[in-house]
């Protein structure tokens, strides 16, 4: 069982910065691939990044956020993070943490613990 908690979000002007925290419960925190979500009013849940289990830590950007945000993750402290550069208005969504075993379910939106989710709102 694992419990994810999210952070972070607010009120930020267009062009600002907001880092994102998902603090998780468990002994097995560095099992698990990481991901981070987002859905605006009226639309679909849309995959923002992962960041793989291994030490490696490997990442995956959706093209709307590609070198603007940057995800990663403190096993130590059970803990991954959404850095938000550059921030835009159509960046404003609640955004979720998720986690799971095994990548794929992350990749297809379909996995198995998620948070409460934080809202962020990018104002023009």
């Amino acid at each position: 069982q694992v419990q994810l908690v999210e952070s972070g979000g607010g009120l930020v002007q267009a062009g600002g910065s907001l880092r994102l925290s998902c603090a998780a419960s468990g002994r097995t925190f560095s099992s698990y691939h990481m991901g981070w979500f987002r859905q605006a009013p009226g639309k679909e849940r849309e995959l923002v990044a992962t960041i793989s289990s291994s030490s490696a830590g490997n990442t995956y950007y959706a093209g709307s956020v590609k070198g603007r945000f940057t995800i990663s993750r403190d096993n130590a402290k059970n803990t991954v993070y959404l850095q938000m550069n550059s921030l835009k208005p159509e960046d404003t969504a609640i955004y979720s943490c998720s986690a799971d075993l095994q990548l794929k379910p992350l990749l297809l939106k379909e996995s198995h613990y998620w948070g409460q989710g934080t809202q962020v709102t990018v104002s023009s």
